[in-house]
Formats: structure tokens, C-alpha cells, sequence
């Protein structure tokens, strides 16, 4: 027994309610069970309970044990003032309010039918009969019906949507409210594409786009101060004799003294070369954000007017600089010619980089619309590729727009790896009875 398991029981009254008491012999009326508290403070507010005839309103906490109360020190908490009954799976220790008064204890052990604890059971013990990373419900997950599926899409799908926006809307407060830096550093951060997302996030919180924007139309300074802070630039003295890289270190060694940079300058090792395809080398993808800032003075604008998934293509079509061109690292020529950014990874940006900055703008503005459009570009994006997708697709779900995949992949991270069956429509449906 667990405490999710328990607030789901006594949230929809699984369990013998005809003749239930209080350990202390008080009868028990249960008028409304409360609303789940998912913040700080006791698990259920807005409860209404008759105890021997007196009605009291106010929460409910639960436990497995009512000694957790001592444990997870509610006793020191004036938030749980307001609770009016203690649902315990046990009753090992009674539990004194601050006035002396034996706080009232509705204990469940005995009540709940064994059904609902072995389907309960049977889900959260599935990785002891399938891999790890399996979803728990799989092998029943074709008895659910499509209505219940669809429901956990859609509801996935717009909690996702909502995690990232939060991280943009985070970072547009640090950013004192300026949604073009905000939007110059989130992008930036996905021209990582994830194994570098960290460094190039760091990279462009040092270097502010005001000073990028100073050398716009001349791509040698831009790339000057991108490498040059990322500290990709090779010294003079190294084996590297090559115009390129002579002029960089020229220009950056000139702009970083100009703009105080010098002590910001990062470690070539922040980036990560390995297990990376060399046409995702960060080396090629900085070039390709230089091209892009090259090209537009308005990210945050230019993006949030886009009106279909066409526009965002067109914006973010970034070709690198003719060096990078024919290199994937300094002074290593490449023997084939190093492609551009293509199709694949822009759907990534837009889904990941694109999408997140238009749903934050439309949380902020409060504008549904803006969140109606990023939702169509979603829909008009190819799915992604992935073990979660694909091991979605074993089980009948049809994985056709990156809106099914984010989705999906946010159903899995979010409550089939974490277990959390019971928040799940599907898990929910089931444990509880027929």
C-alpha cells in the first residue's frame, strides 16, 4: 500500500462505506470527499464529514500509517489545522490535535476490495515480467477503449506543452521581461539539440544579443564572438595555420576586450563531439546559428507571426559558412561536402525551440489563439522517430504528427516511467472496479 494508491481509493470510494467508524468508535457520513490538493499542504481540501451526527468541513490527509503524521512533522504545520479526518491504511499511533483533542481516524485496511489491490499490483510490478522500460500496462492496454486513449492525448499532450512553456516564461523573468533575448537564448539552446543544449544555453547568456546584433551583416564577427566564447578557437600556436581561423581569433581577441568577454570565455570540453553525427558537430551547428542571427533582427517577432509550418522552414533554413562547408572541426577538412541544416532537424527546432516560445507568449498574453496555432504546426510536423514512439506504435497507437509523439513521449516520461498509473486515464480505468 501506498499513499497514491490510497488517495485514488478514497477519492472515488473504493472501499465498503456503509457502516464505516472512526478508530475511536464515531460514526462516519462521508457528504464529499474534497478536491485533490496537488500543492503544499493536506491532500484533500473542501471535504465535508458527519462524525456522530456533527457535520464538519474542512480537509483530509492521508497516510499509510497514521505515525507519518509525526514523520512528515504535520504537527508543526498550521496549514493542517484544517483537517477534519485522517485516512490511514493502519492505525499504529494515535494522533493528538494542538488543543490535546485525538484527531479522527478512518482506517481502510479491511474495507478495500482485494481487486482493486491486485490490478493495482499487477501494473506497478510489470517491469519484474518485461524490460525496464516497458510500459506497465501493456500487455492490457488493448482492452482500454479509444475514448479513454484519446482523452490521455489530449491531456499529455497540453501538460508538455505546459512544461516547457513554463521553462521559456522562466527564463523570460531573468531576462527582465525582454521576449527577444528570451527567444535569442531558447533557440539558441536547441541549436544544441539536446546532448549540447547546456553549453549553447550558457554560451548565449554570456554573450548578449544587443552586442551580436551591433555586427548583424558581417558573419565573420558573428562567429568570431560565438566561437570565441565558446572557446573553440584554436591558439595561433597550435598546428592550426589557416586564414579562417587566424582572422577569428583576430576579431574575437579585438570584441572580447571591447565588451568585457575575456573572463567569460568557456572550455572547448563544455561541448560534446562524441556519439554525434559529424553534420551535428557543434562546431557546424554554431555557424548555423551565426547564419541565422545573421539574417534576422527579430527572432521573437519573425516567430510569433509565422503562420504555418512553411514560414518557420523558411526561418530557420540556416547554411553554414562556406568554411564549415568543408569542415567539421578546425583544420580538419572533411572529405564530402558537410550538408546543411536539414528537414529533420528544423522540425526539431520548431517542435522544440518554436512551439514552446508561441504557447509561453500565449500563456503570458493571454491569447488562445497563439496556443490554437502552435497545436497546428504540430499537426502539420511528421512524428518523430524514437524508442518511445516506436514502442507506442506495438501497442496500436497510431504515431502519424510530431502533436501524437510529443504526446506520447510525455505520457511515457510522465507517468508510465514514473508509475504513476493512477493519474493515468488509462492505468486509472484499469484498477478500479468493473
Amino acid at each position: 500500500m501506498n499513499e497514491d494508491l490510497l488517495s485514488f481509493i478514497w477519492q472515488f470510494q473504493y472501499f465498503d462505506a456503509s457502516d464505516l467508524h472512526t478508530e475511536a468508535g464515531e460514526n462516519i457520513d462521508i457528504l464529499r470527499t474534497g478536491h485533490r490538493n496537488t500543492n503544499a499542504g493536506p491532500d484533500f481540501s473542501g471535504a465535508r464529514i458527519r462524525i456522530d451526527g456533527v457535520e464538519w468541513v474542512g480537509s483530509v490527509e492521508i497516510h499509510t500509517i497514521s505515525s507519518d503524521w509525526l514523520s512528515h512533522q504535520h504537527n508543526n504545520d498550521a496549514a493542517y489545522e484544517s483537517v477534519i479526518l485522517h485516512v490511514v491504511w493502519e492505525n499504529d499511533k494515535p494522533i493528538h490535535r494542538p488543543d490535546g483533542t485525538i484527531l479522527p481516524v478512518l482506517s481502510l485496511k479491511g474495507l478495500v476490495r482485494l481487486s482493486i489491490l491486485e490490478r493495482y499490483a499487477n501494473l506497478i510490478h510489470a517491469e519484474e515480467r518485461y524490460n525496464a522500460d516497458a510500459i506497465p500496462c501493456a500487455e492490457q492496454f488493448p482492452s482500454v477503449g479509444a475514448l479513454q486513449k484519446f482523452s490521455m492525448l489530449d491531456k499529455v499532450l497540453l501538460e508538455r506543452l505546459d512544461e516547457k512553456a513554463s521553462k521559456v516564461l522562466q527564463l523570460f523573468q531573468a531576462n527582465q521581461q525582454d521576449w527577444e533575448e528570451t527567444t535569442y537564448q531558447w533557440l539558441g539552446q536547441h541549436f544544441g539539440f539536446k546532448l549540447n543544449d547546456p553549453a549553447f544555453l550558457r554560451l548565449t547568456q554570456i554573450i548578449p544579443l544587443k552586442v551580436l546584433q551591433k555586427h548583424r551583416g558581417q558573419i565573420i564577427q558573428l562567429e568570431a564572438l560565438l566561437f570565441g566564447t565558446a572557446g573553440l578557437i584554436p591558439d595561433l600556436s597550435d598546428d592550426v595555420d589557416e586564414v579562417y581561423a587566424t582572422d577569428l581569433r583576430r576579431e574575437y581577441n579585438f570584441m572580447a576586450n571591447k565588451y568585457g568577454l575575456t573572463d567569460l570565455q568557456m572550455n572547448a570540453h563544455e561541448f560534446k563531439f562524441l556519439r554525434l553525427r559529424p553534420s551535428g558537430f557543434p562546431t557546424i551547428r554554431l555557424s548555423q546559428f551565426a547564419s541565422l542571427l545573421n539574417r534576422n533582427s527579430a527572432l521573437f517577432s519573425t516567430l510569433t507571426t509565422a503562420k504555418k509550418v512553411k514560414d518557420l522552414h523558411c526561418l530557420f533554413e540556416s547554411k553554414q559558412s562556406d568554411y564549415w562547408i568543408h569542415h567539421f572541426q578546425f583544420g580538419k577538412p572533411s572529405k564530402n561536402t558537410v550538408p546543411v541544416m536539414g528537414k529533420d532537424a528544423i522540425n526539431l527546432l520548431i517542435i522544440n525551440a518554436a512551439v514552446p516560445i508561441l504557447v509561453a507568449y500565449s500563456r503570458h498574453r493571454q491569447k488562445p489563439d497563439l496556443l490554437d496555432k502552435a497545436l497546428s504546426w504540430l499537426s502539420e510536423i511528421p512524428a518523430e522517430n524514437n524508442h518511445i514512439t516506436r514502442t507506442w506504435e506495438t501497442l496500436g497507437m497510431k504515431v502519424k504528427t510530431a502533436a501524437d509523439s510529443q504526446a506520447l513521449i510525455g505520457w511515457y516520461n510522465h507517468y508510465c516511467s514514473a508509475k504513476k498509473c493512477l493519474d493515468c486515464v488509462v492505468g486509472a480505468a484499469l484498477v478500479r472496479p468493473f
